[in-house]
C-alpha cells in the first residue's frame, strides 16, 4: 500500500466488528510508529497507554464522546465498539509542552493501523480526569487524546464540500459522508 492509498483509507471510523479483535502485538506496532516520528527538539514528550482487554476498554469507552455532528447517535453500540485503544499521554516530567507532536504521532499511528488492516478514530472529546483516575495514571502523565481502534464496520465516503458545509453525516443506508474542500480552494495564488 502506498502513502496515497493509506491516506484515503485512513478515515474516522466509529463502528467496529467484534469478530476480529486488534491484538496487543498490533497495538505495539502502531505505538512504535509514534516512537519513530520527528519531535520538536527531539524531546519526545509523549507516551502511550494501550488496551485491548474488555474490562479496560469498557472503562475508556464510557468516558469518550462520539461524533458531535451526529446528534441523534449516542456512539457505537456494544456490538460496534472499538476492540483496542491507545491513550496518548503528555509526560510533563520530560517537558512542559508537546507542541504539535500529538498530531504527528496520532496521524502516523493511524496510518500504521491502516497498513496493518485496522482503522480507528482520533478522539479528543474525552473526560480526561476520569480516565486518568480509572487507569491510575501518575500525576505527571496528562491525557492528550485517545485513538479508538479495531476492524472498521462502516463505509465512509469522501465528497466535495458544497457551500462551506463541512458537517459530516450519515445517509439513510448508514453510509458516513465526509465533505472535503477542493484542492483549488486550499491553494492560495497571489
Amino acid at each position: 500500500m502506498d502513502v496515497s492509498e493509506a491516506l484515503l483509507r485512513n478515515r474516522s471510523y466509529r463502528r467496529f466488528r467484534q469478530d476480529e479483535r486488534i491484538t496487543r502485538e498490533d497495538l505495539l506496532k502502531i505505538a512504535d510508529a509514534a516512537r519513530l516520528c520527528p519531535s520538536g527538539m527531539n524531546i519526545q514528550p509523549l507516551k502511550f497507554f494501550i488496551s485491548c482487554d474488555d474490562s479496560t476498554n469498557s472503562v475508556i469507552f464510557r468516558e469518550l464522546t462520539w461524533a458531535a455532528f451526529l446528534t441523534q447517535w449516542e456512539g457505537p453500540s456494544e456490538k460496534e465498539r472499538p476492540t483496542g485503544y491507545i491513550v496518548i499521554l503528555h509526560d510533563t516530567s520530560i517537558s512542559p509542552s508537546y507542541f504539535c507532536n500529538d498530531g504527528i504521532v496520532a496521524q502516523s499511528m493511524m496510518l500504521r493501523a491502516v497498513e496493518l488492516g485496522w482503522g480507528g478514530c482520533m478522539i479528543a472529546s474525552i473526560k480526561r480526569e476520569r480516565i486518568s483516575e480509572a487507569l491510575e495514571l501518575p500525576e505527571h502523565l496528562k491525557i492528550v487524546m485517545v485513538l479508538a481502534l479495531g476492524k472498521p464496520d462502516e463505509t465512509v465516503v469522501l465528497e466535495e464540500m458544497k457551500e462551506n458545509n463541512f458537517k459530516y453525516y450519515r445517509d439513510e443506508n448508514n453510509v458516513h459522508h465526509v465533505p472535503k474542500r477542493s484542492l483549488d480552494e486550499l491553494i492560495i495564488n497571489i
